[in-house]
């Protein structure tokens, strides 16, 4: 007695199965690429930020007086973001509270019209503004 192969499907029957489950899948992987790309990038710039706030802060510590301090904490903000980082200075917000003894740092970053905010239009993006700030204590603890 002879069986059929009726059961099993044919190579012709499972020809069109791959691209009905791309179809299915796709979107779906490409929006979590995109989701990655978007939030990696944010945490990068978030990562600068923070860097300049911090760097400012020890920049301003070698200031004589609260005037001093301030400003060689924006010049180096506004010196760094561009020559390290690449920020446009015209996007960058920087507050500095050198009385007392403490110095307290405050950078903030519009990434509005930054190219990776562009992958936001699909996925629910980060903030558009990034702050950060950074505080180096003045004298002994």
């Amino acid at each position: 007695m002879k069986m059929e192969h009726a059961a099993l499907p044919s190579r012709r029957d499972r020809a069109g199965s791959v691209a009905v489950e791309f179809a299915l899948v796709g979107p779906l992987l490409i929006l979590i690429l995109m989701g990655m790309a978007l939030y990696g990038g944010w945490f990068w710039l978030a990562q600068g930020v923070q860097s300049l706030a911090t760097e400012a802060a020890r920049a301003a510590v070698a200031g004589i007086d609260p005037v001093e301090r301030r400003a060689l904490a924006e010049a180096f903000v506004t010196q760094e973001a561009r020559d390290t980082y690449g920020f446009d200075a015209d996007r960058l917000e920087v507050e500095v509270d050198a009385g007392g003894d403490a110095i307290r740092v405050e950078v903030a970053l519009d990434t509005a019209d930054h190219p990776i905010m562009a992958l936001a239009a699909l996925i629910p993006a980060p903030p558009e503004r990034i702050e950060r700030s950074a505080v180096v204590r003045m004298g002994g603890f």
